[in-house]
């Protein structure tokens, strides 16, 4: 398997952990930074290499009235004071091809939501600016089909691609986590990741908005971690009640300790 570099750090392999973390979306510049120094401090703390991650723009939202976020232009200012003020790699979505140029300009990861990984202009546009890239993979495709996704980011010589698990669609809203999934995409040859937190989501099960079970997220985690897992990603925040958009799926801050202290020694038993 081929390492990729995000910023400072190498993924994959008997590389670090990486931790991808951060709110769902950003919700103003002050309540960013606050989470991020959090996230900051606390991973130090740990043998993980970490990302910074929130979104400018849910544009996926179940309902019209959702709240979709701050904006592009607002939030790539935000992103950028993140990443100066705390030396951190930082990433965001994309959902328009047309985004990809001005968020490159910014970002260290590149991520692509997963309804959008079948999306040919997205993803060949994702892989033209030489930043990593980050594809989701989408609920109702074959592990081994995110190949061709794959391609579609590597045709324009980014090599620096990894695949992340989110769940399977399995009847009308739950999502399951197939553990097979993590090992055949592992035999494409790229690093691969584990959304802990949008695995545990019920699409459109909470009246116009997705609602999600929380409790299963460390559990997930775990289960990632023991089957070699190049990355985590979760959302977490201060107050998940609060939120405006994945209130139930989200962590808590005070929960990441202990997560992370499990996570880790799960690690060191399979790296070391």
């Amino acid at each position: 398997m081929k390492t990729i570099k995000i910023k400072d750090y190498e993924v994959g392999e008997d590389n670090p952990l990486l931790l991808i973390a951060g709110p769902c979306q950003i919700e103003s510049r002050d309540h960013t930074l606050k989470v991020a120094k959090f996230l900051r401090e606390l991973t130090a703390k740990y043998p993980v290499n970490f990302v910074f991650k929130s979104s400018f723009d849910k544009a996926n939202r179940t309902s019209l009235n959702s709240e979709r976020g701050i904006g592009i232009e607002e939030g790539l200012k935000i992103l950028q004071e993140v990443a100066t003020e705390f030396d951190l790699p930082v990433t965001t979505d994309v959902h328009l091809h047309e985004q990809v140029k001005a968020v490159a300009e910014v970002v260290h990861l590149i991520q692509t939501p997963a309804f959008l990984c079948r999306q040919t202009d997205l993803m060949v546009e994702a892989g033209s600016y030489g930043v990593p890239v980050n594809i989701k993979k989408a609920q109702f495709v074959h592990p081994l089909d995110m190949r061709y996704s794959i391609d579609k980011v590597k045709s324009q010589g980014n090599v620096g691609v990894m695949v992340s698990e989110r769940g399977a669609c399995f009847g009308y809203r739950d999502l399951v986590v197939d553990p097979r999934s993590i090992i055949m995409m592992k035999e494409l040859g790229v690093a691969v990741g584990l959304d802990v937190t949008h695995s545990v989501q019920s699409m459109g099960g909470g009246k116009g908005k997705s609602s999600g079970n929380r409790t299963y997220v460390a559990h997930l985690a775990n289960m990632g971690v023991a089957l070699q897992v190049d990355s985590l990603f979760l959302e977490c925040h201060d107050n998940p009640g609060s939120a405006p958009s994945d209130a139930d799926c989200m962590l808590p801050l005070e929960d990441l300790p202990p997560l992370l202290n499990r996570v880790c020694r799960i690690r060191s038993a399979f790296v070391n």
